[in-house]
């Protein structure tokens, strides 16, 4: 039942990330409408939203002041960062945006979005709660290196600290082709290869108060970084680690991990996203539409029940849509 007209902003109109939330905002029994944001004209999340305007990159001197100046035009009742390049920025100027406007930005603080950015202190935040992520070492600290080499052997995986999509990523199977992918590069970390393709999982869960209101665990099939299969069933334990570790991390709202298990079922989370989920609207079509979720606990005080979901699978396809040139030019 729709309780009030709301308003949602949505950043990243062009990314992956930012359109699953419009997608799960049209799937909602809470009709939005929907502002979207993107640098790009040509973002498609742009035109599936109500109402699309162009923004300055992130990166870019003018970035804060359009963010403030479309809020101010606005006046959405809430805001949902669709990149991961924004999130920093919204972690701090989240208690300003919220006093200056009265609008809630779900982001969470600048300590949960540090720790899910950087893979080796992700690393070193779930090691430091007891629970068992894949060993990680930094190649710059040899000994440390070393002694990785000589706890796990290979094949070890390479990666970018930060980085998403598995961009920058590779397994190594060998001393010479762990040389190699370290060559010339910086800011990278290495890790235990545990796991197989057929035991890696993405999971959700929707924390407020320190307490994870809901959760969902999906197998998942990869292709270019991205889940493009996603396999609905009963993981209760998996379930359970995932609750704890909602619990530990104490994000505002979403947060997903991602991870493989081991023969004895021990979730081995090898990545943290501080926010929403690129499986979000999957997630929503098995009835857990998280983005539904924060709007009606924020907006409406509304208590977040565990969804029952169903089982099935989630089958990832291209679409197409068409822009007439004068509604281009019409994004400003």
């Amino acid at each position: 039942m729709q309780l009030v007209p709301l308003k949602a902003l949505v950043t990243g109109g062009g990314a992956v990330l930012g359109q699953g939330i419009i997608k799960a905002l049209r799937g909602s029994s809470l009709k939005a409408e929907i502002i979207a944001v993107d640098p790009n004209p040509l973002s498609s999340g742009l035109y599936w939203a109500d109402r699309g305007c162009r923004i300055p990159m992130a990166s870019q001197p003018g970035y804060r002041d359009a963010i403030w100046e479309v809020v101010a035009r606005e006046n959405p009742d809430i805001i949902f960062v669709g990149t991961d390049v924004e999130l920093s920025f919204f972690a701090e100027h989240r208690a300003s945006l919220e006093a200056t406007f009265g609008t809630k930005v779900v982001v969470s603080d600048p300590r949960v979005v540090a720790i899910a950015e950087d893979k080796f202190d992700t690393f070193r935040f779930m090691q430091s709660k007891g629970f068992n992520p894949p060993a990680s070492a930094l190649p710059e600290e040899t000994v440390a290196l070393s002694k990785l080499i000589e706890q796990v052997g290979f094949p070890l995986v390479v990666k970018p600290r930060i980085g998403a999509r598995s961009a920058g990523v590779s397994v190594v199977h060998d001393k010479a082709a762990l040389d190699r992918a370290l060559e010339g590069r910086r800011g990278l970390v290495v890790q235990e290869c545990v796991g197989s393709d057929e035991t890696e999982y993405t999971a959700g869960v929707v924390v407020f108060d320190g307490k994870t209101q809901a959760s969902i665990v999906l197998r998942r099939d990869l292709r270019d970084g991205n889940t493009y299969r996603a396999y609905a069933g009963n993981y209760s334990a998996l379930d359970e680690q995932v609750r704890a570790f909602g619990e530990a991390l104490a994000p505002f709202g979403p947060a997903n991990f991602q991870f493989r298990t081991d023969a004895d079922g021990t979730a081995r989370v090898f990545e943290i996203n501080a926010r929403f989920s690129g499986t979000t609207p999957m997630r929503a079509m098995l009835g857990f539409n998280e983005v539904e979720m924060c709007l009606r606990k924020l907006l409406y005080e509304t208590r977040i029940e565990q969804p029952q979901g169903r089982p099935g699978v989630i089958l990832r396809y291209l679409q197409e849509m068409y822009v007439p040139e004068e509604q281009i030019a019409a994004v400003v």
